[in-house]
Order: C-alpha cells, then structure tokens, then sequence
C-alpha cells in the first residue's frame, strides 16, 4: 500500500470510529508516536495488536489486515471512451496492458477535491520561477491586472484582419516533438485522468496544431503549424498546470520539460499546442431599457468538463487550433474561430471534434451553415475577425492567439439574439454591455479568470476603444511587457 493512501485510508477508519491519534493511542497502550508511524505506512501494528485495534476501529481481523496488507483498493469505473488514452499512456509510459487503466481506479479510491488556485497566486508562483521578463500586464482603469502570458511589444495590438492576406499561418510537415514520459510524469498523468473520470471530462485524440514558428506583427500574422495528437498534449504539456497548482513546492516535471524562458520560446524543441480565443461583441440598437446603442458582450464559465481553462472565466469563442479534415486549409486562425462559433454559440454539435471521427466531406460547407453564420457570411461588411495579440502561456506553455470578433450589423442581434447559446463546453453565459465601464472593470478584477482568457478581453477591449466609437465607453488600458 501506498504511504499515502495507507495514511487517507488508516487515518479516515479512525477518524470514523471516533478516536483521535491520542485516544487511539490509549486505549491500545501504545504512543502516539506509534499510531503516527501506522498512518504514515512506515510501520504496521504488531500481530498481538492487531484483534484489539480492528475491535476498536470497528473491522473484522480479515478487513483490518486487508487495510494494512498493501493491497490498494481499486474503484471499478465504465468510461470505455477512456480507452484509447489508457492504451496510449500504457505504450508511452512502458507498461502492460492495462496498467493505466488499474492506476487510475486506484487513484478513484482516494481522489480529494483540488483547492481552486485563483489567477494572481498562479501568476505570483509563475514570476517566482521564471522572473517576470516578457510578462503581460495591464492598467484597466483603476485595475491592475496581471497574468502569466509571456509576450513581446511587437506582438500585441496587432489590428490583424483573419482574411487570407492577413491569416498566414501555414502547415508544414516536420518530426514529431513529445517530451519524454518518465515515470513520475506517468503516474501524474493517472491522476490526471482520475479527475477527468470525476469530473466526467471528454478526452478524444483529435488533432491538434502544434505551433513551430510564429512572426506575429501590425496586419499580418505568419507562422508555421504541425499536426499532432491531443493525448500527447493532454497528458504532457497539461500536466504542467496540475503540478503548479498543487500544494507542494517542488515542480519537477516543469523542471525537466519548460525549466526557463528559453526553453519556453524553443516552438521546435517542444509539443506546444494552443489556440485561438475571441472577444464576441454584436451590436445592438439603443433600447428604451438598456440605454443607448451598444455592443453586447459575452463571457463564458468554463465547464469542468473541459480540459482546458476548467472552471474559469474566459472569452468566447475559445478552442485548441486543429484541423477538422482539411489539415492545409484549416491551418488559419480564422477557420478555428469560425468552427467554434459554430459549435460554442451557433448550435451546431456536429463539428465538435470531441465527438469522434468527422464524417461530413466539408463541416464548413455553405451548405452545412448554421443561420446565423449563413448571414454573416452573405455579406462580409456585416463583421470582421482580427487577431489582437500573441502569446505563450507559461502556465502550460501553450500558444495563444487573442482575437476579436465584431459583428457592425445591429439587425444580426435583433434577429438571432434569441438563438445563440452557450453548448457543453460553459456552465454559463454572461452578457455585458460596450456601454458599461464600471462593471467590465470589476469583470476584470475578477480573480477566476484563465491567463488567456483575461488577456484576450484586455487586448480586445483595448481595440474597441480605438474604433468602436460612441457604442464604447471603456475606461483607459495599457499594457505592460516585463
């Protein structure tokens, strides 16, 4: 049996019978010292101990020695769509088949809920390793907000329209990159996929784009992309977040994967994945109620069942860069954004790729459109994508492009407000209004935000105040580079 989980599992049977370490203690003629030793694995109860202890702890001889035996207690759990991923972490980390799959249910027997870590402590922690060169930060108003993008001058307020003269990122074709699998990161990644069990969260191997190179400036955004499998990120790269957000003070995996700044901007030498995430703002006619014309806003809770960003704030539309079937066409910015309005906003589950394989020749066929982006797309003036900025997120080292959508039409809302709806991926929708400073301000101040997700409403805030006219009233933003 574990250390740890003799120490859970001893200490909770006693806690149950109503003893503490010291009445235990007593009542068995032993120190305290002694029953310490127990629930901390390093010694057993002698055998002449052992019929009054299980009397006192309420378990027949044949429970208490299966408690004490090593034996680890395994959950039974269904989760066949973990199938897969049990049998890629047993490839990649050496072990028979099967093993992945046993750890976990091992792990379901004393999974503890995570304390929620807010974005200034993970920040705070961040800047401890790394420093704080390259750190985006922000004055909104009277707010101070601070984040864990590392970034540089050159790659914020870009103004970069997603048209095909603007969106440049291109695929290539290049060696795989996957950081090494020891055991520790392993057994960490079993963990890992014990939350997911928990917390009912969908893990499928869908591709994703890993970014290789990216030159980022004013109207254009170049760079280059490679196609590779979300289990390699999820159960890599994603475990970085875990690490830092757990209690102790030691981080070997980031030690041995992303242990300095320089290891952070090597694209080639590491499986960095990302995405895409944009500011959503349609505007609206003056109301008798509301006020004045504005741009309605939206902001997302995130789902616990997502991997990324769980439980947090961000923007929406918001998800990793891959391909749906077109791994050269789908390789730009735009074709992501627009796939997750699709699937986030718009109503359409079908080119959600965390469903499968995609059946459909063309998921983006002016055919398969839903009504609102068939409107949209009728008339290109009616809105416009821009990419605002670019970062590496030190939390897991991903990749972000912060976007904007605007959408200048006002008959858009007043036709298909009614229809757009956050899908699996939220436990709720916000709206906000252009018009209200006070209260995006305090949204901001907002301590659940994900890195991303913040900097990408600072960076598309920032531009609407630049040309979003009188429907805009936002109060004073500007950035810092550490």
């Amino acid at each position: 049996m574990g250390t740890g989980r003799r120490r859970v599992e001893l200490a909770a049977v006693r806690r149950g019978a109503g003893f503490t370490q010291e009445s235990l203690a007593e009542a068995l003629g032993v120190d305290r010292s002694t029953v310490i030793t127990w629930e901390a694995g390093s010694h057993a109860p002698m055998p002449h101990v052992r019929p009054r202890l299980a009397q006192l702890l309420e378990r027949s001889p044949g429970e208490l020695d299966e408690l004490l035996s090593g034996r680890p207690k395994v959950v039974e759990f269904g989760r066949p769509d973990l199938d897969a991923v049990f049998s890629w972490l047993d490839t990649l980390a050496g072990w028979d088949r099967g093993t992945s799959r046993q750890k976990v249910g091992e792990g379901l027997a004393d999974v503890l809920p995570r304390v929620a870590v807010g974005r200034a402590e993970v920040a705070d922690r961040l800047a401890q390793y790394y420093g704080n060169r390259g750190v985006f930060s922000a004055q909104v108003g009277s707010t101070e907000v601070l984040t864990s993008v590392v970034t540089r001058p050159e790659w914020l307020d870009l103004r970069c329209e997603l048209s095909p003269t603007g969106d440049r990122l291109e695929l290539s074709v290049g060696a795989e990159a996957r950081w090494a699998m020891s055991e520790r990161a392993a057994l960490t990644a079993t963990r890992r996929l014990a939350d997911a069990v928990v917390k009912g969260a969908r893990l499928t191997d869908a591709p994703v784009y890993r970014l290789v190179e990216a030159t980022p400036t004013v109207g254009m955004v170049r760079g280059q992309v490679e196609v590779a499998s979300f289990f390699d990120y999820a159960l890599t790269a994603d475990l970085l977040e875990r690490e830092l957000t757990d209690s102790s003070d030691e981080l070997p995996l980031r030690d041995a994967w992303m242990p300095d700044l320089e290891s952070v901007f090597d694209l080639r030498g590491r499986l960095c994945a990302g995405g895409a995430l944009a500011l959503f703002a349609a505007a609206r006619p003056a109301d008798p109620f509301r006020g004045e014309a504005d741009y309605v806003l939206l902001v997302q809770e995130r789902s616990s069942q997502v991997v990324n960003a769980a439980g947090r704030l961000a923007v929406i539309p918001k998800g990793f860069h891959g391909p749906l079937n077109d791994v050269r066409a789908d390789s730009r910015i735009g074709a992501t954004l627009r796939r997750e309005l699709e699937e986030e906003l718009f109503g359409r589950g079908d080119v959600d790729v965390t469903g499968g394989p995609m059946r459909a020749a063309d998921p983006m066929h002016r055919g398969r459109l839903s009504e609102p982006m068939r409107w949209l797309s009728e008339d290109p003036a009616r809105w416009r994508m821009e990419c605002t900025g670019f970062g590496l997120n030190l939390v897991s080292g991903n990749y972000e492009f912060a976007c904007l959508v605007v959408i200048e039409d006002e008959e858009f809302w007043q036709r298909f407000g009614g229809q757009i709806e956050a899908n699996w991926e939220s436990d709720g929708l916000r709206q906000y209004s252009s018009r209200d400073g006070e209260s995006l301000e305090k949204l901001i101040a907002d301590d659940s935000w994900s890195n991303e997700g913040v900097f990408a409403m600072v960076q598309g805030l920032r531009r609407m105040r630049e040309n979003g006219g009188e429907r805009v009233s936002v109060p004073p933003i500007e950035w810092r580079v550490g």
